[in-house]
């Protein structure tokens, strides 16, 4: 017997109690709820990582060109590809004393022992500790002879290589309760403890749950007359469990995973909730969910300074990309907004 079901017929029986009784009964039944919800022993696992960040072996070592500057992003605070000073039409040729220089944003890169920044005997640059303020115009300048006998060759390839990070992602959640009168303490009360019931429900997942919105509203319905509901909206988002007490080193620990079972975790909990009321003889409480309200979404999110953009990043589209000279993203949008003045990559205002 399901919740919709029961009627207005049926909530006209129930007999009138005092609030703060309603409030505890409510309550109780959310917490029989909770301990009734566990992770099921087989959770799929929904990988929703951005594509940019799967690295084939095509992209590990990156080869240049000399019509273009070559795009090449590296994940912040990561090691980068290699960006070979070669193109690909010389990447299995043989070069006769080939002679390599790298110059960056701030001048000429000169290969030191545990510098972030290193040049391999083959010429190629790699970065250890990539910083946004690396990200910028690199040039290689190539110097080799085809064979012995022919005079010297040179090239010139740019490199463009931006920083770029995971987003901030996270399942956006909305749900309606019917509720006690919309200037009653209790609904606030309520709402306190729905928040904490699920917040100890995903405590194992390192999840955060975060109200972020809580409204009462008078809803007309047309079999039922007037009614109180509180419109519930919450986010639920990864912890950084490398900064907890316990280092996370399972591959479980990414934060999709463990997202995507924080997700199958509260709609088992709603659902929980509908299941109870179909099975009570009694009249319902003054407060309980209303079933198939539960609704939601995915979201992304970039960090100040980051953006996503498919036309400029083809092949990064779903990563925030340090935004450009000449752009800027001052919140955690999506995208980098237009600056004419902004000259430095990561910008977070427009000045």
């Amino acid at each position: 017997m399901e919740a919709s079901a029961l009627g207005p017929a049926r909530r006209g029986r129930r007999r009138t109690r005092a609030a703060g009784s309603l409030v505890s009964r409510a309550a109780i039944l959310l917490f029989i709820s909770a301990f009734l919800v566990r992770v099921p022993s087989s959770v799929g696992h929904l990988v929703r990582l951005p594509r940019g960040f799967r690295l084939t072996k095509d992209s590990v070592k990156i080869v240049g060109s000399t019509h273009f500057p070559v795009k090449v992003y590296v994940m912040l605070h990561q090691k980068s590809p290699h960006v070979l000073c070669v193109t690909q039409r010389l990447r299995n040729v043989e070069l006769i004393d080939p002679s390599f220089q790298w110059h960056g944003p701030k001048g000429k890169i000169v290969s030191v022992e545990n510098r972030t920044a290193q040049i391999t005997s083959t010429g190629s640059l790699v970065f250890q500790n990539f910083e946004e303020s690396m990200s910028g115009i690199y040039t290689c300048f190539l110097e080799y002879k085809p064979t012995v006998e022919e005079i010297v060759k040179r090239l010139q390839l740019k490199y463009a290589i931006y920083a770029y990070r995971e987003p901030h992602y996270y399942y956006q959640f909305t749900a309606r309760y019917h509720a006690a009168p919309c200037n009653s303490i209790y609904n606030i009360s309520f709402e306190k403890k729905l928040i904490q019931i699920l917040s100890k429900l995903l405590l194992d997942l390192s999840c955060e749950i975060s109200l972020l919105k809580s409204e009462c509203h008078h809803v007309k319905m047309q079999r039922a007359g007037l009614q109180n509901e509180l419109f519930f909206t919450f986010s639920v988002s990864s912890l950084d469990t490398e900064k907890g007490p316990k280092p996370c080193t399972d591959h479980n620990c990414e934060p999709s995973k463990r997202l995507f079972k924080a997700k199958n975790l509260i709609e088992r909990f709603f659902n929980q909730q509908v299941e109870i009321l179909g099975r009570r003889a009694e009249q319902l409480p003054e407060i309980y969910y209303i079933e198939g309200t539960l609704q939601m979404v995915w979201i992304n999110r970039c960090f100040p300074g980051y953006g996503m953009n498919v036309q400029q990043h083809p092949k990064c589209p779903e990563c925030c990309v340090i935004c450009s000279p000449g752009s800027y993203n001052p919140r955690d949008g999506i995208h980098c907004l237009q600056c004419n003045s902004s000259l430095v990559y990561g910008a977070k205002t427009c000045l």
